[in-house]
């Protein structure tokens, strides 16, 4: 079987500067669901592609596909898409680029049929904004789009779900025939399926789950998508092992893989990140980071470029392009562009100052460090093993090993002061 995606068009419903096959599900782009489960049926794959196509192109040629650029001047529309292919095998199955819901398993059952055409349809409450099919007798008779459909058309509650399986001959045959004198001068390819009905071929219909293949033609509709394909996920992880507490309300992105037994609590996000063995506590945010026999949170931010290893996050901490092995930060901290190695405890509010206006510095601390509360470390700098600083420090310089560090003011006491500002009270 040959596999071919239409993904050429505008996407205007979208209302976006960017075409509407790259928007993202869980953090990812809904072409890469299509083809990734296309490729698990057949190594022949073929995408249309011609709205904002270097952008398209990059995202889709890390696949091994072969990319083809439509003609839409001369040949718009979904038949028109179709015109510069080259039909290799007997059976090419078409899907359309906006429906990453869709599941392989579910194509796999288009291709055991031996029909001329097999064609999906779904039955809706709600048809609005897709094809109507129209059947008679038990049989397909055409397909015609919302666009042109009359009045009674627009009655009918059984719709073209866009996936269908041709025969080669029947496209090599058809395609050349097909006319644009239509409402929107397209070339349509659901043209085919009245002249193969007029022709006496086979036409046979599958009703297809409307979940998984619904399209995506508005932001409402790409948010409800990802609302399913996030359910997918965490289902996924939680039979392979992860503890999640109210997964409802976890956010965790097609990027992310859990190793081991794993526990996410409510509220959190996770997004292009590896989680082993670890503890992910309410409310916390973890992006490209690694983390690995750790506990984070609850509402602790892990940003980019992170790797946590055998480390406590508490609340309210950031870190961002820093390792931490064997680190303790409980609370009210930022670290940034540093590493931290084990048996260092950080203090509430340490800020390791990366960024001077212009570049940003890296902060080293060592073994068994001491960092007191309200401490700011100032980058580039280097903590050596067994050091304490002190609270209230600021520390611009480097600190050996075994050394105390303690930058603060004379505390003064006067005596009597507060009467003298406010006056006695009795």
């Amino acid at each position: 079987m040959q596999i071919v995606i239409l993904a050429a068009g505008k996407g205007t419903r979208m209302k976006s500067k960017s075409a509407k096959v790259i928007h993202t599900l869980c953090n990812k782009p809904m072409i890469e669901y299509i083809i990734e489960e296309s490729l698990k049926l057949t190594p022949h794959l073929d995408v249309i592609l011609n709205h904002q196509f270097e952008t398209v192109k990059s995202i889709v040629s890390k696949y091994p596909v072969n990319i083809i650029k439509q003609d839409l001047k001369n040949f718009p529309g979904t038949g028109g898409a179709l015109k510069e292919v080259s039909f290799k095998e007997d059976k090419i199955l078409v899907l359309n680029g906006d429906m990453p819901l869709i599941k392989a398993e579910e194509l796999k059952k288009f291709e055991s049929k031996n029909a001329d055409i097999v064609m999906s349809v779904m039955k809706l409450d709600n048809p609005e904004g897709y094809g109507r099919v129209v059947i008679k007798n038990g049989k397909v008779k055409k397909i015609v789009e919302q666009k042109d459909a009359n009045e009674e058309e627009l009655k009918i509650p059984y719709v073209n779900a866009g996936v269908y399986l041709f025969k080669k001959e029947v496209l090599e045959k058809y395609l050349p025939k097909l006319s644009n004198q239509n409402a929107q001068k397209e070339y349509y390819l659901t043209d085919i399926i009245e002249m193969a009905v007029k022709d006496g071929l086979e036409i046979e219909a599958i009703e297809v789950d409307e979940e998984n293949f619904r399209g995506i033609n508005s932001k409402k509709d790409l948010a409800y998508a990802e609302e399913i394909m996030c359910k997918r996920i965490k289902e996924f992880w939680m039979q392979e092992g992860v503890i999640m507490h109210l997964p409802n309300t976890i956010f965790i992105d097609a990027n992310t893989t859990f190793l081991g037994e794993c526990e996410v609590h409510s509220g959190c996000v996770i997004k292009d990140s590896t989680i082993i063995e670890s503890e992910i506590r309410p409310l916390s945010v973890i992006e490209s980071a690694v983390i690995k026999n750790s506990g984070v949170g609850p509402m602790a931010r892990i940003r980019p470029k992170s790797e946590l290893i055998d480390t406590h996050i508490g609340n309210f901490v950031e870190v961002k392009a820093s390792k931490l092995k064997g680190v303790k930060a409980g609370h009210l901290s930022y670290l940034g562009d540093s590493e931290i190695e084990e048996g260092t405890n950080i203090g509430a509010g340490t800020i390791t100052c990366n960024y001077d206006g212009k570049a940003k510095y890296k902060t080293k601390i060592g073994k068994n460090v001491f960092v007191g509360s309200d401490t700011q470390l100032i980058a580039p700098v280097i903590i050596e093993d067994d050091v304490i600083i002190a609270a209230g420090s600021t520390v611009n310089k480097d600190v050996k090993k075994g050394e105390l560090a303690i930058s603060r003011a004379p505390l003064k006491i006067i005596k009597d002061f507060y009467y003298k500002f406010f006056g006695r009270r009795d």
